[in-house]
This record gives structure tokens, sequence and C-alpha cells, in this order.
């Protein structure tokens, strides 16, 4: 999966990483590649509380790509 991943460094020298597509995943690093290995485990932990709340209908299921 790729994911769309917005990096800034705050006014501290900490950088931040936002993933739009999910709300509320953020992360953080002192530096660069840590924000971006931080943000990985951010991503999969939203997609695990996602999934965990939904009770799906396989049935139900369809996948697009776009």
């Amino acid at each position: 999966m790729k994911l769309r991943v917005i990096i800034e460094q705050d006014e501290v020298g900490y950088y931040v990483a936002e993933v739009p597509a999910l709300p509320g995943c953020l992360s953080q690093g002192k530096t660069y590649e840590e924000a971006i290995n931080n943000i990985k485990e951010a991503v999969e932990g939203w997609l695990e509380v996602m999934e965990s709340k939904l009770s799906l209908d396989p049935s139900r299921l369809v996948e697009v790509a776009v």
C-alpha cells in the first residue's frame, strides 16, 4: 500500500509526519529517518484499530484500484 505522507520540521526541530488519507494518523521523530519509521508504525496501528472497529460482511466488500 502506498500512502502520501507530509513531513515538516517543527519549531523545536522535530520532524512531524502526517498521513492525510488516514485522519488522526500522526507521528514524529528527532530525525527525518526516525519520523519515517515512526509513521510506518503509526499507519500499521491505525489500520489495525480501524479493522477491529468494523464488523464487515465479506460478501459486501469490493476492492478498487485508483
